[in-house]
């Protein structure tokens, strides 16, 4: 297993969801990180002055997979996230010893795949969906 981490653009992130769940990830934790690399940072005005923003909102990906869709994923990321300018982001693999789904018990593979439904019926749901 592997585990993927993409830093992207805040405005990429509906796109890039959309190209995981159609390349069959269901699953991801997004959260909200700040940073700079080559792109350094930008000059914003407010007030009339002038100020240097060093550190640029990003979003931050994880993603773990087996590693049979690695490169499934890590494609479908590069091409939902990529605007062709600096500061992009980038996309970081690493190996994953293992993984343990805590209401189930599931460990390894059977953790990070989709279940039937992550929740029990609501009492009055005759389908049983959610």
């Amino acid at each position: 297993m592997k585990k993927i981490e993409a830093i992207i653009r805040p405005f990429k992130l509906e796109d890039v969801k959309i190209a995981l769940v159609n390349a069959g990830i269901v699953g991801m934790t997004v959260s909200e990180v700040r940073g700079f690399g080559r792109q350094k940072g930008q000059v914003e005005r407010y007030r009339g002055s002038e100020f240097t923003v060093e550190f640029l909102q990003k979003l931050k990906l994880e993603i773990v997979v087996d590693d049979h869709q690695v490169a499934t994923v890590v494609q479908a990321i590069e091409d939902a996230a990529r605007t062709g300018e600096i500061g992009d982001g980038k996309i970081f693999i690493s190996p994953v010893e293992s993984v343990i789904r805590i209401r189930t018990g599931e460990r390894d593979s059977d953790a990070i795949s989709p279940v039937e439904s992550a929740f029990p019926p609501r009492q009055g749901d005759r389908d049983g969906g959610i």
